[in-house]
C-alpha cells in the first residue's frame, strides 16, 4: 500500500521553506510521496491577497516538477467550501482505496489540533507527521506520546509567504527564497506587486 503524506497550504506563493520540509519528510520518513495540497481559501485568512486557485496550483506544479516524490494536488478545489481536512481525507480514501493517507503539519498546528473538526476521527484513521516550528503555546498532553503522531527532525524553516509577498510589493530581491520556476512565473505574471 502506497503511503502518501498530505502537506496542506495556501502556497501563496510556495517557497523554498515548503520544498525543504516536504523533501526532507519524503527522504527521511516511511512515506512514499508527499502531495502538496493547495487549499482553495482558508476561512481564517483574508482573501484579498490570495491569488486565484489555478495560479497557486501552477506555482506548486512548477516548483515540484523536478522532485519525483513531491506532487501537486488540487483535490480541495472540487470540494464544497468551507472545507475541513476530515472531509478531504474521506474523499481521498474513497477515490484512492489502495493508498494510505497521512497528514503533515507544523508543530504550531499540532498545538491547535484539538480544535479541528472531528480531530479524533482523523487521529483514529491516519498518522500525523509533525515538523518543528517556532511558536507560542504547548502541545496538548493527549498528543505528546501518541503512537500515531511522529515528530520529524526537519530543518526549522521560518520563511513566510506573507514576508515574500510584502517584499515583492516593495521591489526587494527575494529570489533565493523561491525556486527559479516559481520566481519566473511570479515575475512574468506580475504578481504581488
Amino acid at each position: 500500500m502506497k503511503k502518501i503524506g498530505l502537506y496542506f497550504g495556501t502556497f501563496n506563493p510556495i517557497h523554498v521553506g515548503h520544498l525543504a520540509i516536504a523533501n526532507h519528510i519524503a527522504e527521511y520518513s516511511d512515506l512514499d510521496e508527499i502531495w502538496m495540497v493547495v487549499t482553495p481559501h482558508n476561512p481564517h485568512k483574508k482573501k484579498s491577497s490570495l491569488l486565484d486557485n489555478h495560479h497557486r496550483y501552477e506555482m506548486v506544479y512548477r516548483a515540484t516538477e523536478s522532485y519525483s516524490k513531491l506532487k501537486p494536488s488540487d483535490v480541495e478545489f472540487k470540494l464544497p467550501q468551507p472545507n475541513y481536512t476530515v472531509y478531504t481525507l474521506a474523499h481521498l480514501e474513497e477515490h484512492y482505496p489502495d493508498y494510505q493517507f497521512n497528514l503533515i503539519m507544523g508543530e504550531d498546528n499540532l498545538k491547535s489540533f484539538h480544535k479541528w473538526k472531528n480531530y479524533e476521527v482523523i487521529l483514529e484513521n491516519h498518522h500525523i507527521y509533525v515538523y518543528p516550528r517556532i511558536a507560542e503555546g504547548t502541545v496538548e498532553t493527549q498528543f505528546k506520546d501518541h503512537p500515531k503522531i511522529h515528530k520529524v527532525a526537519a530543518p526549522i524553516m521560518e520563511i513566510s509567504s506573507t514576508f515574500i509577498r510584502n517584499a515583492i510589493s516593495e521591489s526587494k530581491n527575494i529570489r533565493p527564497l523561491l525556486s527559479k520556476e516559481v520566481w519566473e512565473y511570479i515575475d512574468q505574471m506580475n504578481f504581488y506587486r
